[in-house]
């Protein structure tokens, strides 16, 4: 097997700027990825025609740094082409490297990149990733405070599910070679919780209707909500150009949900479409704010004779219960839901479903009596 060539070459963009990239060959698979490719763009620029000594010093330094780099990336190609340990790769920040991994992640991966920096207090190399710093990880997030209410520990479900993030990075560096052994065959789980998911009646969601609130984008928003089952993030950017109408009449949301990122193809009934108010243009519920949850919510909820614990997510399961207990298909309300498991095909196919529009409009607030 012949050993792959970097090559340090140059591109010029059309902004007039030069930018540098490694060219590999033979081309090499991209570990995020899993494509061959020959490409590795570095990030760094060059200006075109330096007229100044401190622009060429400027320029000659990143020069520098390119081949520093382009001659790390290819002594790693041999290290794992001959069967050596790669210990630069062993010296590289491990929080850098999981800091890179947030972009292409949930709003969850964050919040654990950003307890364990609490916990390495900022300072983790590769090397440092033993199985007793993760499991003393492991018991910090068993004990630890949440990041916007200090004076609140983490709920055990919460701690369960950035350990198993956490545990989802290891998987990948693994994958990716910059830890050399699988730490996570000798870490344990958090077990979760049996939590109750609270959520309101057919009944009491017609006294919230019934009931004046003195936000009414927060009724509308809140009652759009239980008819919909989409999350708060989602109503929060919900523009006008995400709602449709289909050419047989009826309306549908189409739009990409924050939390799973995932594509959303759902119709909605005429009850929930009219909780929109008249058509216009950008944001669907305008004005519309997190901080009417903390104080407004529960003295409407008050004022509508209900004493559950209810929070705005639990609009989200006050819609699937409903739909449940109507007799509509597990799969359906799935679907509805847009669960992470559904594939995007699927969501297309499902556009002319009609135990979809039939569930969409099972239940009624009775808007126009």
């Amino acid at each position: 097997m012949s050993a792959t060539k970097v090559t340090l070459r140059k591109r010029e963009l059309p902004s007039g700027k030069i930018t540098l990239y490694l060219d590999y060959y033979p081309p090499i698979r991209n570990p995020r990825t899993m494509e061959m490719s020959r490409r590795e763009y570095l990030g760094i620029y060059l200006a075109k025609n330096p007229k100044t000594p401190a622009d060429r010093t400027i320029n000659a330094e990143k020069m520098r740094q390119a081949e520093a780099i382009r001659a790390q990336r290819e002594l790693s190609l041999i290290n794992e082409q001959f069967g050596f340990i790669d210990k630069t790769k062993q010296k590289m920040d491990f929080l850098a490297y999981f800091k890179d991994q947030l972009p292409y992640q949930d709003q969850k991966w964050q919040r654990v990149y950003d307890h364990f920096n609490i916990y390495v207090k900022g300072n983790c190399t590769f090397a440092d990733i033993t199985v007793d710093l993760c499991n003393g990880f492991r018991t910090y997030l068993l004990n630890a405070k949440q990041l916007k209410f200090e004076g609140r520990t983490l709920s055990q479900n919460s701690a369960a599910g950035y350990w198993s993030t956490f545990r989802g990075l290891l998987a990948v560096a693994f994958k990716e070679k910059y830890i050399l052994e699988n730490i996570n065959e000798h870490l344990d789980k958090i077990e979760t919780k049996d939590t109750r998911r609270e959520f309101l009646t057919a009944e009491e969601v017609q006294a919230l209707y019934n009931t004046p609130c003195r936000e009414p984008v927060l009724k509308a928003a809140s009652l759009f909500s239980c008819l919909t089952g989409l999350r708060f993030s989602d109503i929060l950017a919900l523009k006008w150009e995400n709602l449709e109408t289909y050419p047989d009449g009826g309306h549908c949301i189409r739009l990409r949900t924050e939390k799973t990122d995932a594509e959303v193809i759902n119709p909605i009934s005429q009850e929930a479409y009219d909780l929109c108010g008249e058509k216009s243009t950008g944001l669907v519920f305008k004005g519309f704010k997190k901080t009417m949850l903390q104080h407004i919510l529960p003295k409407w909820l008050q004022a509508a004779g209900i004493t559950k614990h209810i929070t705005f997510h639990c609009f989200r399961h006050t819609f699937a219960t409903l739909l449940v207990s109507s007799g509509s298909e597990i799969y359906t309300v799935s679907k509805m839901l847009t669960h992470k498991n559904v594939s995007t095909t699927q969501i297309y196919a499902d556009l002319i479903d009609e135990k979809k529009r039939q569930a969409a409009d099972i239940i009624k607030l009775n808007i126009n009596k």
